[in-house]
């Protein structure tokens, strides 16, 4: 039980004891649950149009389908604070990706085989069934992590059958307890599922075994990476693991941690990213890697992307919208994290383009546009007042040594983001964003970037931003906590640029 309903639950400050992480929410009181949700509806920072936890923490994106004419996605939940605890699935459907229905728990972590906790996973859609494969989370009594990856059906009546013995039991000889996130993949009438994976040398790994029946699984090999790859900067364990193919190759996506720093790159706590290569053998577990890792997105609190197939062909993409093992500011208020807008994929000249879905543009309200030319100046455009808002800017002719914008603009606060000529990199700098707990990360990003225009699309909810560049060729996610009256945009050159602007009302 909870100490005494800890009437200062959603003190950030406060550390919570192993008990406390551990304990259900079917043995907290009712009293708790209202105290918390209250807290959690009157704080700030609540999100308009992402999905967020009514109480508690989220965090990686599960079972990401198209099954029986919706689209349903789970994630993970610890319902009794912002922290990291006994994980349940949370279960929300969509009939096009921007409306999301509130479909409550899926999964408890209620058997012996998930007792500590319901942990990633995938969907996979066969015989007209909503197949989910996870990992069960157990733990000894001397605290001995003991995984399992398991089953469960849900049907159309969206209702959710585990299995009564788990799939796979334990990790095989050669890879420690860090064996987690299973992802079942079809090829020519047989199935795969890799498993994230921590070697007993503590490299980074990806498992895989092979079934015929989605039942009897036999375990292969670790995935063995062909090619100019070799780098000792890889990581001690790979979380998340998903590979699908585009335009006749294979790509192969993952969450490593434990990367060190290299230039511009790996800054965060952890990281996601892909591997390009020929499509996978299955048969002999050789991925002939033709394009070296590369992140997903360059910003601040982007993890464990999950993709799925919908029927229109599109490879879609959800994320984690934050961090294991960084603190959020909306801790205090009793909630941490989202996920991100959906993103379509595309692989174009060696490298993955993320863009929002088109549906995306539902959540348009009012228009406004603004025409500029900028020569060593900012401008603040007073036209573009809203909060919550899509901005769309194209910045042409452009001469000098920087462009780009500032938003979320006020007398103390600015988050800017642009394109410095001279050094030919994109920067986004969030130093004088307002409140942040995340600063020993550094507060500025930047990627390499030679283009002749720039055109930035970004979304912009009440505590986060996410921003798309050149089409999709580099996304920056990050959360943002500014003052409630800091909504200005400006735009800036240190030279010259014409500038066409659009910012929809959301």
């Amino acid at each position: 039980m909870l100490s005494k309903i800890r009437e200062s639950v959603w003190d950030s400050k406060m550390e919570w004891s192993r008990e406390e992480r551990y304990t259900r929410l079917e043995d907290v009181s009712e009293a708790y649950i209202s105290e918390l949700t209250k807290k959690v509806s009157a704080g700030p920072y609540r999100q308009k149009f992402h999905i967020q936890p009514k109480t508690g923490l989220l965090n990686d994106p599960n079972g990401f389908s198209y099954y029986n004419g919706q689209y349903h996605l789970f994630y993970q939940w610890f319902p009794l604070g912002p922290v990291h605890g006994v994980k349940y699935w949370y279960h929300v459907a969509s009939d096009n990706l921007v409306d999301w229905q509130d479909l409550g728990i899926a999964m408890a972590p209620d058997t012996e085989y998930d007792s500590h906790g319901v942990f990633s996973g995938t969907g996979f859609v066969e015989n007209d069934q909503l197949h989910l494969f996870y990992t069960g989370n157990t733990r000894t009594e001397d605290w001995t992590r003991i995984p399992f990856q398991c089953h469960a059906v849900m049907g159309s009546d969206n209702q959710i059958k585990k299995d009564a013995e788990p799939l796979i039991s334990d990790s095989p000889i050669g890879y420690t307890d860090n064996f987690r996130d299973p992802k079942v993949i079809e090829q020519v009438g047989r199935y795969y599922c890799i498993i994230g994976a921590e070697t007993s040398d503590h490299q980074g790994a990806i498992a895989y075994y092979v079934s015929k029946d989605l039942k009897d699984w036999t375990y292969q090999q670790a995935i063995a990476l062909k090619g100019n790859i070799a780098s000792e900067n890889q990581g001690f364990m790979w979380e998340c693991p998903d590979y699908f193919e585009l335009a006749d190759q294979g790509v192969l996506l993952f969450s490593p941690q434990g990367m060190a720093p290299e230039g511009d790159a790996y800054h965060n706590i952890y990281q996601s990213g892909y591997l390009i290569g020929e499509p996978l053998d299955f048969a002999t577990g050789e991925f002939q890697v033709t394009e070296a890792f590369n992140e997903l997105d360059r910003g601040f609190d982007f993890y464990a992307p999950q993709t799925m197939t919908d029927p229109q062909g599109r490879q879609l993409l959800v994320g984690w919208l934050g961090l294991p093992g960084v603190d959020c500011v909306t801790d205090a208020f009793g909630w941490a994290h989202c996920l991100t807008i959906p993103r379509e994929l595309s692989l174009q000249n060696g490298q993955l383009y993320q863009r929002p879905v088109p549906e995306l543009a539902a959540l348009r309200g009012k228009a406004v546009v603004k025409e500029m030319k900028l020569e060593n100046e900012a401008l603040l455009v007073k036209e573009f007042s809203d909060r919550t808002y899509e901005l769309k800017a194209t910045f042409k002719d452009i001469k000098g040594t920087r462009v780009g914008l500032a938003f979320r603009k006020g007398a103390e606060e600015a988050t800017s983001f642009y394109y410095d000529l001279a050094a030919k990199k994109l920067v986004f700098d969030r130093s004088q964003s307002g409140k942040s707990v995340t600063d020993e990360y550094g507060t500025v990003r930047r990627c390499a970037f030679s283009e002749e225009a720039l055109e930035i699309r970004l979304f912009m909810d009440e505590s986060s931003v996410e921003i798309f560049v050149n089409d999709g060729l580099e996304v920056f996610t990050a959360r943002i906590y500014s003052q409630s009256d800091h909504n200005h945009v400006q735009f800036f050159a240190d030279g010259q640029a014409s500038v066409s602007a659009t910012q929809w009302e959301i």
